[in-house]
Formats: structure tokens, C-alpha cells, sequence
């Protein structure tokens, strides 16, 4: 084993919280994403221990293997495959970096290809019937409404949507600064219904839930505090629930609707990979196959020799 941080460690404990901490402070992912990293490591020592090996430095392609073929047997997914072994490769790399390893296993391990499912959308007509329904109008009616169509509007992630600001909407540029993944900051474009449900919410709603503690929160809870990803989830169920025939789906449905609508509308697949935030132009390619799809299955049933 090379020496250097790593000499005299390798127990297991010990490598995880640094393996953590390396998550955290070093590469600065969230924490639902470091949880789940350390889920997907922790399982593998209880495999490794099982096993009956001691220290991380046994750690070989042999058993990366052996535990992603128990997880193949346990009946786990593709992409569940496919993500436990980018973690797998992650943590190696990191223990042969921090001298745990002689060598990183983790490049020997080939990648289990995720089945790439085409997502659920709305199209646009049940789109504006959810967007369109009426309620009764009091603070928690104009805050789900305002954030209905901020999902739509810019297709952000719920978790980014929970982190925004009163301050992020620049209502004169009419666009809204959005905190994405790795902390990359992105600005997005906004329609004027969008833009009027967030003024209907920030000055006939949420002034009545702010408290000494809500700060510059743009969604609040009923309590005043900051919006929970729970609540958003719950909020769009249930908006999605009036409307008679709409498909049930979450804020991650109106993220792929906001792509799926634009790209049918003529937006070239750069500038919605730049809205949605995505790293690769293959993450958003995905869309194009939707909206083919779709084109697919009009053909079929309108055309008379389809």
C-alpha cells in the first residue's frame, strides 16, 4: 500500500468519514446525494465484511463484482446497477488517491447501461386545464398556483425551486436566478403567467404566513418557514388530481413537460439544455425522442394509411 494520508488507515469507519467529508467539502454535493452515496459504500463494506476482510485495502475488482452481482440476484434495477458502480468507481478512486489502495479496482469495473425510460409528460392542452383550474384563492391557493407555474415555466428542479429567494426574480428582465446542482448558477426566462401568479402570492399571500424566522424565502410553508421538497411534491399530486384524465406525476413530470413543450415549440436543444441545467447535451436529447413519440402516436391515430 503507497504511504501518505492514508498510512495506518483503511479500517472501515474511518475511510467512510473521510470518503464523507470528501463528499461533502470537497466535491460539494448536496446531502440527498451524498446520503446516497454513503448508502451505496456502506453497503458494499457490509458485503466486504461478510466476506470476512478487514481494512478497504483488499478491496479488489473481484469484489466489486461479487457485490454488484448480489445486488443483480437481489433484484435490483438497471440503473440501480448503474449508479452503484459510478459510486463504486468514485470511492475507489478516492481511497487509491488517499493511498488505502495500491491500485483503483474501480477502472477494471465496467458500467451497467441504465434502461433509458422516455418520461411521462403532459401535453399541452391538459397542461393549460391544470395550469388554468380555479381555486378558492386564499395564501395557500396563490402560493401552489405560483409554483405550478414556475415548474412550467422553467422547468427547475424542486429542490431549486425550494431554495429561491423573493430576491431571485428579476421582474423588470422577467427572468428568475435559479441555484442548480454543484452550486452552478444559472438564469432563467419566465413568462408573464408565471409572473403574475409570483405577484399575486408575494403581495396578497405570503405576507400573511411570514414570521420572525421565514428570511428571504419565496415559498413558505404554513408555518412561515421555508417550502419543503414534500410539500411541492404533495401540492402538484393534488393539482394534477382535479383535472380528470391528466396523468399523476411530480415536479420532476413538469420539468420534463416545460422541455418536452419547448423543443415542440422550436427551441433548440442548447438553449433548453442550458434552462433545465443539465451538464451533458445527452441529457437532453432524451426530450427530442419525446416529442417523436408523440408525433408517432398522432400519426397513428389520425393518419389513414398509418
Amino acid at each position: 500500500m503507497a504511504t501518505g494520508e492514508g498510512q495506518g488507515l483503511g479500517e472501515f469507519d474511518a475511510v467512510l468519514e473521510r470518503f464523507e467529508r470528501h463528499l461533502r467539502l470537497e466535491r460539494d454535493l448536496s446531502p440527498h446525494t451524498t446520503r446516497a452515496y454513503l448508502g451505496d459504500i456502506s453497503s458494499l463494506i457490509t458485503h466486504m465484511k461478510a466476506a470476512g476482510h478487514e481494512t478497504v485495502s483488499t478491496l479488489d475488482v473481484v469484489v466489486l463484482r461479487d457485490w454488484l452481482g448480489d445486488q443483480h440476484q437481489a433484484g435490483r434495477s438497471r440503473a440501480t446497477l448503474a449508479r452503484r458502480s459510478a459510486c463504486a468507481r468514485v470511492f475507489t478512486a478516492f481511497c487509491h488517491r488517499r493511498g488505502w489502495l495500491a491500485s483503483d479496482p474501480g477502472l477494471l469495473l465496467g458500467t451497467a447501461k441504465a434502461e433509458r425510460r422516455l418520461p411521462k409528460v403532459l401535453d399541452q392542452t391538459e397542461a393549460r386545464a391544470v395550469l388554468g383550474a380555479q381555486g378558492p384563492g386564499d395564501p395557500r391557493d396563490l402560493r401552489d398556483r405560483a409554483l405550478l407555474e414556475l415548474l412550467y415555466a422553467t422547468g427547475m428542479r424542486v429542490s431549486e425551486l425550494c431554495g429561491l429567494d423573493v430576491d431571485d426574480v428579476d421582474r423588470e428582465r422577467r427572468t428568475v436566478r435559479v441555484l442548480g446542482k454543484g452550486r452552478k448558477e444559472r438564469t432563467v426566462p419566465i413568462g408573464l403567467p408565471a409572473l403574475h401568479a409570483l405577484d399575486a402570492w408575494c403581495v396578497r399571500g405570503r405576507p400573511l404566513w411570514v414570521r420572525e424566522g421565514s428570511g428571504p424565502a419565496l415559498f413558505l410553508g404554513v408555518r412561515g418557514g421555508r417550502i419543503d421538497q414534500g410539500t411541492v411534491r404533495r401540492v402538484v399530486h393534488a393539482r394534477l388530481s382535479q383535472v380528470e384524465g391528466t396523468p399523476d406525476m411530480g415536479p420532476h413530470g413538469l420539468r420534463h413537460t416545460a422541455a418536452t413543450h419547448l423543443l415542440e415549440g422550436g427551441a433548440d436543444l442548447r438553449s433548453v439544455q442550458e434552462m433545465l441545467g443539465h451538464a451533458s447535451l445527452a441529457t437532453t436529447q432524451i426530450y427530442t425522442q419525446v416529442s417523436i413519440e408523440r408525433l408517432r402516436a398522432a400519426y397513428r391515430q389520425a393518419h389513414p394509411r398509418a
